[in-house]
């Protein structure tokens, strides 16, 4: 199955064009990866109902899967820096298969757990190795090789709550078991980029940036910097949370909707996360990865400051303009980052990708016990005023202007 190259070998990196095949096969990689996650949440009323469960062990769930995966990413992207294993994709989708199994025939609220860990280990391998060799395929562009790569996790997390609707809510939970034919494609596609990988360490290592060539950044720089966009991914993933969470549950306590007309709109809402993905890369790589940051997050803080009080045609419009907006910004933070440090790029991909996991999964639980305690419509209220944090983008360093 040549999905790369017929000859691995044959085909060198080069130093000016992206390798579309590989960025290809790992975005197709990734849709097939959240697709099989995102199925996760939208069971939530399913297994509200099964397992008579309250709105706080649902965020559980949640907690479960997205720090199970933000514990790990870091560590194993730090370790891959260092020993880089061509075939560690394959390896983890493997795990998410199990944890779909596993879910297929959970008979217990804690098997659910179970299965949410084994996905979340599955997802902590994935995300910092397959953004690593996005880099080493993305020819230099990398704000676009970013975009390309999580377009199929934004995707697939968009076509999760669809198949949820047509397949697992009319034919029940043991019909999750045929999404692991999903898992063993992307195995698969997997090992043929652990191919690709394998021929080209040798390559990756060479053009491995020297520190004379890094930007001119006091280490005092870089740290504070880091922690301005551990900030602004905190603001982003805990009002995503919010969305991707309990969205469903919002419209049907505040509009009376059906289970699956709410799926619906979730799919709306998370088609323009995976628009926003996409634009927000290449435009970074045009006019700076600062800008698109600052514009990406504290743009969006006047729609979700006007969400609460919309009447459903408007809370279908702003929650597209909002997850249009506000996706932007990850491909720009995580590639900014990286540039930042460009000799831990799995290391730091790790931790914006487990930051990211962990802060969604803190939020889902945090929100789940508000949700219980003030209502569900309360969340996004107070919610609404986290874009706000944008403003401290203003703080980061200008790279584009270094390095001109």
């Amino acid at each position: 199955m040549a999905i790369i190259a017929d000859n691995p070998v044959a085909a060198p990196i080069s130093s000016s064009q992206p390798q579309f095949k590989v960025l290809g096969a790992l975005s197709f990689s990734h849709m097939l990866n959240d697709t099989m996650q995102s199925l996760l949440l939208a069971m939530y009323p399913l297994f509200k109902g099964e397992f008579s469960l309250n709105f706080a062990q649902i965020g559980l769930i949640t907690l479960t899967y997205q720090v199970t995966a933000s514990l790990l990413q870091p560590l194993i992207g730090l370790y891959s820096d260092r020993n880089p294993r061509p075939y560690s994709l394959a390896a983890g989708m493997c795990l998410t298969l199990a944890g779909l199994i596993t879910l297929a025939w959970a008979g217990s609220f804690g098997t659910v757990l179970a299965a949410a860990a084994l996905v979340g280990s599955g997802s902590s391998v994935f995300h910092p190795e397959s953004s690593r060799i996005a880099r080493l395929a993305s020819g230099g562009q990398h704000g676009l090789a970013q975009s390309i790569f999580q377009i199929g996790g934004n995707t697939g997390s968009a076509i999760g709550p669809l198949l949820a609707a047509w397949i697992i809510l009319p034919y029940g939970q043991k019909s999750v078991a045929w999404f692991g034919l999903g898992a063993l494609l992307a195995i698969i596609v997997l090992w043929q980029v652990g191919l690709w990988y394998k021929a080209h360490l040798g390559a990756a290592r060479g053009r491995a940036p020297s520190r004379s060539h890094q930007h001119a950044l006091p280490r005092r720089t870089v740290a504070w910097s880091i922690a301005i966009l551990v900030l602004l991914v905190s603001s982003k993933y805990f009002y995503l949370a919010s969305l991707s969470s309990y969205y469903s549950f919002y419209l049907i306590a505040k509009f009376q909707l059906s289970v699956r007309s709410a799926q619906l709109l979730l799919f709306v809402f998370l088609l323009a996360v995976a628009i926003g993905t996409l634009l927000g890369g290449p435009i970074g790589d045009r006019i700076g990865r600062k800008r698109v940051i600052w514009v990406s997050i504290l743009g969006a803080a006047p729609f979700t400051l006007a969400l609460p009080y919309a009447n459903l045609y408007w809370t279908v419009i702003l929650t597209f303009l909002i997850g249009l907006i506000i996706a932007s910004a990850f491909s720009a933070i995580v590639v900014f980052a990286q540039e930042l440090m460009p000799h831990r790029v799995g290391a730091v991909s790790g931790l914006f990708f487990g930051f990211a996991f962990g802060v969604g999964g803190i939020a889902a639980a945090v929100l789940g016990s508000v949700a219980d305690a003030k209502g569900i419509e309360f969340v996004y209220q107070i919610c609404a005023y986290l874009p706000l944090l944008g403003i401290v983008a203003v703080f980061l360093p200008d790279l584009r202007q270094r390095a001109q």
